[in-house]
């Protein structure tokens, strides 16, 4: 079974304590984000657990605990969004001054189990496609060496994400319409760029079928990834419970929504952010579920 750790809020950068207790423990609960009635025990013990993948804009509170992670017997993987958007949209999250030096101590401790997530990519007229250009090279050449794989996606126009960009238009950020061309020629692009420093690209959940400009579909929870670096045989299949399109192994998700603090405007999994705060302020770190 492979734990991902968690699309739905980010467990490293918030809830490390917590994540830390239950894999001490050997065990969590999770609710059904879709029937709060239905809870299920989940195994964390490293014996039932091939791989623990990890979601995150910033895991530096989790970087003292990835010795006694390994200790376990745990097999992380990291999938860690890096992105420079302007503030309106990135609120709070970690600067490329931050970040970068971060990417990189943890390449160097989990050498080959990272890969950079520049997703989503939000076109506004303050962000248009060149500007994606220029803002990935910059960032591609810092991260250059320190990951063979990037991820990329476009932002999913969500209702309660195009009632936060309409809020934002008057900023400046309006969202702005290309063609289904104009988004192949900035993916084609990235992925030029990303190859010029040692990196593959790929593609996660788009309605366009890059794969037939040579773009591949991204496994995000990639079965051949985990199974190249753990010696582990994972059965061949596809995650039944994500979007149309995914490519991910199955997995089983320990966290929950309404959780997260970054307040990215393009967050899907957030429907308030006033909630997420009041559900942090509660949050029992010693708890069996989050």
């Amino acid at each position: 079974m492979i734990i991902s750790a968690s699309r739905r809020t980010d467990l490293p950068a918030f809830y490390a304590r917590w994540l830390m207790a239950r894999l001490r423990a050997g065990w969590c609960e999770v609710r059904n984000p879709f029937n709060a009635a239905q809870i299920s025990r989940v195994s964390l013990a490293a014996a039932d657990v091939t791989a623990l993948v990890l979601w995150t804009r910033d895991p530096r509170p989790l970087l003292p605990h990835l010795p006694e992670i390994l200790a376990l017997g745990h097999e992380p993987f990291f999938l860690y969004t890096l992105l420079d958007n302007p503030r309106p949209l990135d609120p709070k999250c970690p600067g490329p001054d931050i970040s970068i030096p971060t990417f990189a101590r943890l390449a160097k401790a989990l050498p080959g189990r990272l890969a950079w997530r520049y997703d989503p990519i939000v076109l506004t007229v303050a962000t248009p496609p060149d500007w994606h250009r220029q803002t990935f090279a910059r960032l591609a050449a810092s991260l250059a060496g320190h990951t063979d794989r990037v991820i990329v996606s476009f932002v999913e126009p969500y209702r309660k994400i195009a009632k936060r960009m309409a809020a934002l238009a008057e900023a400046g950020f309006a969202p702005l319409d290309v063609s289904p061309e104009e988004r192949l020629r900035l993916v084609l692009d990235l992925r030029d760029l990303a190859a010029s420093h040692g990196m593959a690209l790929s593609t996660c959940c788009q309605p366009e079928d890059f794969e037939a400009a040579g773009i591949p579909a991204a496994h995000c929870i990639d079965a051949a990834w985990i199974s190249a670096h753990t010696g582990r045989t994972i059965p061949v299949g596809k995650d039944a419970g994500q979007r149309p399109g995914c490519g991910c192994a199955p997995s089983r998700d320990i966290g929950a929504y309404d959780r997260c603090l970054f307040g990215c405007a393009y967050c899907y999994a957030t429907t308030s952010f006033e909630r997420a705060r009041e559900h942090y302020g509660r949050h029992d770190a010693d708890a069996v579920s989050l």
